[in-house]
């Protein structure tokens, strides 16, 4: 038997037709209209061309205009491959030149941007949306000429790439992560619902693994899941008390921004999140004392700290019972998974839903892959039970509110700036985002020495806003090493944590 996502849509629709599926603000999706919309999506797609194995790169905000769209590529055998809807255009550009794909699909924020790349990269583009207007063909209203019957590809296979997800590489170049169906299915089987028609509320955006992951879950569960394109506390807050889920998943930084809306709050926005089972946690570093206030705070929940990655999925999970025995742990390996530690210490995960590489990086893939293990980049230790905790990094990525960042790559922007003589970017250990992206700056002689402020306004032309310096030092020179005169990023770091 065939493990296909496209399945999921079709299970769920045929068990439970009227269900909720999906929210978003005041618009439902029931899991037979998403299932019929994928249809008439995957209809309109093979009209214009799409089929086994094309890529569709989707350029948007978070919206259920997205779920269809998904569904459709799975029934076809296309390879949906999400761009990050905080990237500048030159960012995504890049993206989408790597990404090779038969068509580009964009919402009405990136509509110019996207025509522009369509025109000169020579690719199909389409709109995303009831009533598009703009360039390229409005693929909702394409849809609705099409057919409700259901769409099969019969030659595809569990192994064939389903998604791609784009992730940075240690100097910046963006790496396409691939999972196959099977993988995306396995990652998802059985959900983290107890209910099936209690559901979660997710703060993750839909480039995002997390998002799909968090969905397909609910979705294999019948449950319904309720996005909130911007997680602040309050919006996150009102959709917990309007929808009454059982779970919600948030990184340490949006944990902490509830917990201090909580503070002194009135009792009966304290009830927002009476009814959740799960409270869970993880994607960047988890501090004990933010646990702590959250059990303080949510008496009636249980947490989970959960740690993995894009190309490994869910690797190990704290659990509840183990939140005060074993602080600061990421805790014990999943069902399935396998861990272990190389002679250097990085942490090396195996399990059946792995990622297939990174497309089109042959190198890549073989220096994350070896032998079957995934090559973290992340530095671990096991306690005498057998429970890892990670203590550093093998790589200079920096983990900054769940996303990734590539020091190169910022350090480049940085450079043209007038005043900067020299740069090193250092991710600084920080309570709320885990790291915070920090420019440690040589100023450049006969120049006003640069702002934090003046730094980050130079960045924002170029680069998405998570990727801006939080912090700023300024230093006479950097650290090297005698042989190679290579910057001594741990030296640095180490500097200022202790200054």
């Amino acid at each position: 038997m065939e493990t296909l996502i496209g399945d999921v849509f079709r299970n769920a629709a045929r068990a439970a037709p009227t269900r909720e599926a999906a929210r978003l603000g005041e618009r439902v999706l029931t899991f037979s209209e998403l299932d019929r919309d994928a249809n008439r999506h995957a209809s309109a797609l093979r009209g214009m061309g799409i089929g086994l194995g094309d890529r569709v790169v989707v350029w948007n905000e978070t919206s259920l205009d997205a779920l269809p769209l998904f569904a459709a590529c799975a029934k076809l055998g296309a390879v949906y491959a999400p761009v990050n809807a905080r990237l500048s255009g030159d960012e995504a550009r890049a993206i989408v030149e790597y990404a090779r794909p038969r068509l580009l699909v964009v919402d009405a924020v990136h509509a110019a941007e996207g025509e522009s790349m369509a025109t000169t990269l020579g690719i199909a583009l389409a709109c995303m949306g009831a009533g598009a207007s703009g360039p390229g063909a409005s693929l909702c209203d394409a849809s609705l000429g099409s057919a409700d019957s259901d769409v099969l590809e019969p030659r595809l296979r569990s192994g064939d790439p389903h998604v791609i997800f784009f992730t940075s590489g240690s100097t910046g170049r963006p790496k396409g992560v691939i999972l196959s169906h099977r993988a995306n299915w396995l990652r998802s089987f059985g959900g983290a619902i107890l209910d099936e028609r209690a559901g979660t509320v997710c703060m993750f955006p839909l480039f995002h693994m997390s998002g799909w992951s968090i969905a397909l879950g609910c979705w294999q569960t019948r449950s319904p899941i309720t996005f909130v394109p911007d997680p602040t506390a309050d919006n996150l807050l009102d959709a917990c008390r309007d929808t009454r889920p059982e779970r919600l998943y948030c990184i340490p930084a949006v944990w902490r921004r509830i917990l201090d809306a909580l503070n002194d709050a009135p009792a009966e926005r304290r009830q927002a999140l009476s009814s959740l089972v799960f409270a869970d946690t993880g994607t960047s570093a988890t501090p004990p004392e933010l646990l702590s206030a959250m059990r303080d705070a949510l008496p009636h929940t249980r947490t989970r700290v959960f740690y993995g990655s894009t190309e490994a999925g869910s690797g190990t999970q704290l659990a509840h019972t183990d939140l005060e025995r074993k602080p600061g742990s990421c805790g014990l390996p999943q069902p399935g998974v396998e861990v272990r530690l190389s002679e250097t210490g990085e942490v090396q995960i195996r399990n059946v839903f792995l990622f297939d590489g990174y497309f089109d990086n042959e190198e890549a893939t073989a220096a994350a892959l070896v032998d079957g293990w995934y090559q973290t980049g992340d530095r671990g230790v096991f306690d005498d039970e057998g429970y890892l905790s990670i203590v550093g990094r093998a790589r200079d990525l920096i983990r900054s509110a769940g996303e990734w960042v590539a020091p190169p790559e910022i350090e480049s922007v940085l450079a043209s700036h007038p005043a900067v003589a020299d740069v090193a970017v250092v991710g600084i250990p920080d309570a709320t985002w885990g790291e915070v992206v920090c420019a440690v700056v040589v100023a450049r002689a006969g120049h006003t020495t640069p702002t934090l402020e003046e730094l980050r306004a130079h960045c924002a032309p170029h680069l998405a806003s998570y990727k801006h310096p939080r912090r700023l030092e300024i230093v006479d020179a950097f650290p090297r090493t005698a042989a190679t005169g290579q910057i001594q990023r741990t030296l640095i770091v180490e500097r200022i944590v202790a200054g």
